[in-house]
């Protein structure tokens, strides 16, 4: 069994920030989402090639998202090696996604929260958001909508983020990055 977290916003109005890529990618992987209070979140699951695969959205907001994540791993009494994560980074440019196991917060709240709550050995989807000659300060900016060429490619740059969570859900997920 394999649980596939998207972090992000539950409100509508953070629907297609930058902070959502998360939510993005499992919304384009999952089929119906139930909302699950015990969970604190949506839950969806998934036959994939023979492996039961949850696909999760917290409802805890962004950077409490390590209280629903654990709540999920109890549950199902999954290990760390079991669950991927899915998150925008913000320290990587716009069009990157990176795949590693574990690591630090590196100032991702919603990652300190994770890894308050698991450790830091799980693995993790990150898809880079950020911009050369940003001006705005970071709340404002990952709070922020895509501009026009980033909506255009963010079709490709969810796409490698899919293919990453195939490639974990299979068990062949490598610390590797993809550009578009």
């Amino acid at each position: 069994m394999k649980l596939i977290v998207g972090l992000g916003n539950p409100d509508k109005k953070y629907e297609n920030t930058r902070h959502n890529t998360g939510f993005m990618t499992v919304d384009r992987l999952a089929g119906e989402w139930t909302e699950k209070p015990k969970f604190h979140g949506q839950i969806s699951e998934k036959d994939v090639d023979g492996e039961k695969v949850i696909f999760y959205k917290p409802s805890t907001y962004y950077n409490d998202s390590g209280i629903g994540v654990r709540s999920v791993k109890d549950f199902y009494k999954l290990d760390n090696c079991d669950i991927l994560v899915i998150h925008d980074e913000l320290d990587l440019p716009f069009g990157t996604v990176r795949s590693r196991i574990g690591g630090s917060d590196a100032g991702n709240n919603g990652i300190k929260s994770l890894n308050a709550h698991l450790g830091e050995d799980y693995a993790r989807i990150r898809v880079g958001i950020g911009q050369e000659d940003r001006r705005e300060n970071d709340i404002n900016f990952v709070l922020s909508g895509f501009n026009k060429e980033e909506s255009d490619n963010l079709p490709l740059v969810l796409d490698l983020a899919d293919k990453l969570v195939q490639e974990f859900i299979s068990g062949d997920l490598e610390h590797i990055s993809h550009k578009i």
